[in-house]
């Protein structure tokens, strides 16, 4: 069976749906549906072999799931006599024979169907009398791996969950990430290992610790397949959506990778994988959204495990868990001696800048920047993603940076490589093309700064633009045109975000203006410090303290001094800054030769109302 006709098949069971479902609510019957068909093919040569052997297990009283196990020649088993075809056979109890044929199953499987509510809708469409119609539409179609084998079911069923998250565009951000941005994610992770990828027989394996419907682990799977056909990706997930996490799981069975690895649950609060590392790692957790239901056990481990636990850099705010995933991430990567790990994750602009020094964000990031982990931070578009149009950026992560990526940040801004959509799909109006990705990607493999150089004709329209990396000529400009150059990838050195926020003492004053000083103690004969004239200035960690002190402050605040106790180090990513270039405004008497024209049009247009 081709892509195609399973596609037509699946959207012949939305018309039996229609009216009595939303569109919205399709998915809920077809994935639980195409699943359980799926299973049901892929047992139906070891079906017999698989009763023998249950009966014959249950009369010796032993735990049957082992030998039943390798009966089956699966990770799964069902000791139903029944099988789709033969619940065809008994119309007036469909529903009955249906919730017993799903209870035979063995518990990974009976747990997909539960996180999916599935007899929830088996009842649904019953009262609808839809239940044996939409029933004998999928024991009519072959799903058999000789039919459709695990790599092009895994297709399939992606474009399912992809259609169905399009459709309800209010929920579909939360567990579904742009197919491209994945892309984009997984070629940044895969680009420095080709050579390594490409071995025979090479393992790895590849963790999402919000895995939504598992599209990343998905994406990561094909782009492998496609450099490597003999190479094996083990998959790993945590998921606390109910439905998001049967798809997931669902989505694993089909494609043959074991469902254990896939768990249910609040990542920050019940680490389904504690004590396993991975090769490589994505994520894309919920922006913005604050963590105060977990904070008593997150702070816990912070506060008494430090640096054993999760979270011993610091704790962001409690507005924004971004900066927990992105620490976990951390806890999972294998150690460099051991190969090492990369991953990448979505995050918006907050965790860039937000927080001051000292502050739980700054100090996570001065870890990061300090332990020379950060590899590259990409910005994309905006309006990108299904649920909101803000600013988004890609964090790729590494503790096995190359030689010539040590001790340096790579910044690209690939903010204005997008096309619009035709249809939009929630806040979701621009996607990125495969040209914008390679483009991004190969940016980052190379290592290389660059510009980006926009074409514009006499009259200012853009008729070209392209990428010139450093050491590369612009293009040449045409008659009465003009090429504008803005940055597009910049290498900089990991110091370049730290500075020191020293604080600017001024003296106290009494009411003849005289300095007030300590009459004991260590401060006595100082001048004492007036609160009310306190400032802080933020010194670049390039930079010495007492250069830029007598440069800055010394001239307008003669009687300043340094409470150097007080100095803190801090450390920001202020992205747009470095990406930002100056244009001077219009000539005035350009401006004023228009505003003449303009004045000189509309006096011409009055004259000929009144004539």
């Amino acid at each position: 069976m081709n892509h195609q006709s399973l596609s037509a098949f699946i959207w012949s069971v939305a018309d039996l749906l229609r009216g009595d479902y939303k569109q919205s609510d399709y998915g809920k019957v077809i994935l639980p549906f195409t699943v359980l068909r799926r299973l049901d093919c892929v047992l139906a040569p070891t079906k017999a072999a698989v009763l023998a052997e249950f009966e014959k297990r249950q009369g010796e009283g032993m735990n049957p799931e082992p030998f039943l196990l390798r009966a089956a020649g699966q990770p799964f088993f069902n000791t139903s006599p029944m099988d789709m075809a033969k619940l065809m056979g008994d119309p007036d109890n469909i529903a009955a024979n249906l919730y017993a044929y799903i209870q035979a199953f063995s518990a990974d499987v009976r747990d997909i169907f539960e996180r999916f509510e599935f007899t929830t809708q088996v009842d649904r469409l019953a009262k609808a009398g839809l239940l044996y119609q939409v029933t004998e539409k999928f024991a009519g179609i072959d799903l058999s791996p000789a039919a459709v084998d695990n790599f092009h079911m895994g297709l399939a069923f992606e474009e399912l969950i992809r259609k169905f998250s399009e459709l309800s565009n209010e929920t579909a951000g939360e567990h579904f990430t742009p197919r491209e941005v994945i892309k984009l994610m997984v070629s940044l992770l895969f680009v420095e290992d080709d050579d390594a990828l490409a071995k025979p027989g090479v393992v790895r394996t590849i963790y999402d610790p919000t895995a939504g419907t598992g599209g990343m682990l998905s994406v990561a799977e094909e782009r492998l397949t496609e450099m490597n056909p003999a190479a094996r990706l083990t998959m790993f997930g945590q998921e606390l959506n109910p439905e998001s996490y049967a798809i997931c799981k669902a989505d694993m069975l089909i494609k043959g990778q074991d469902v254990a690895n896939i768990i249910f649950g609040n990542t920050l609060s019940d680490d389904g994988h504690p004590t396993r590392q991975f090769d490589y790692m994505l994520s894309n957790p919920p922006f913005g959204v604050e963590w105060k239901k977990v904070e008593k056990v997150v702070r816990a481990e912070h506060e008494k495990q430090g640096f054993n636990g999760r979270f011993g850099p610091g704790l962001p705010r409690v507005s924004d868990g971004s900066l927990l995933f992105l620490m976990h991430l951390l806890s999972k990567m294998r150690p460099a001696v051991d190969g090492g790990s990369r991953f990448g994750i979505v995050l918006n602009g907050s965790p860039l800048f937000t927080g001051g020094a000292g502050s739980g964000e700054s100090e996570i990031r001065r870890y990061l920047l300090e332990s020379d982990l950060v590899e590259a931070i990409v910005a994309l578009p905006t309006d990108m993603f299904y649920n909101t149009g803000i600013a988004t950026y890609v964090w790729i992560v590494s503790n096995r940076k190359p030689a010539h990526r040590r001790g340096k940040l790579q910044l690209i801004d690939a903010s204005s490589f997008w096309q619009k959509m035709r249809k939009s799909l929630g806040s979701k109006r621009r996607e990125m093309s495969e040209d914008d990705i390679a483009t991004v990607t190969r940016l980052f493999g190379g290592f290389q700064a660059a510009q980006l150089a926009t074409v514009l004709d006499a009259e200012g329209k853009e008729i070209e633009r392209t990428v010139v990396v450093d050491g590369e000529a612009p293009p040449v400009a045409p008659e009465d045109g003009k090429v504008k150059l803005v940055p597009l990838s910049l290498i900089l050195d990991n110091a370049a975000f730290g500075y020191r926020t020293i604080t600017v003492e001024r003296p106290l004053l009494d009411n003849q203006g005289q300095p007030v000083v300590g009459l004991k103690g260590k401060k006595k004969g100082q001048p004492q410090p007036d609160s009310a004239r306190r400032d802080t200035e933020n010194v670049p960690l390039a930079e010495d303290v007492e250069t830029y002190f007598e440069r800055e402050v010394k001239p307008h605040a003669p009687d300043a001094w340094i409470d150097h106790d007080k100095t803190k180090v801090g450390y920001e990513i202020p992205f747009n800054r470095h990406f930002y270039v100056f244009e001077p405004p219009r000539d005035l008497a350009e401006i004023d030769a228009d505003l003449l024209a303009v004045t000189d049009r509309i006096k011409a247009m009055i004259e000929e109302m009144a004539a």
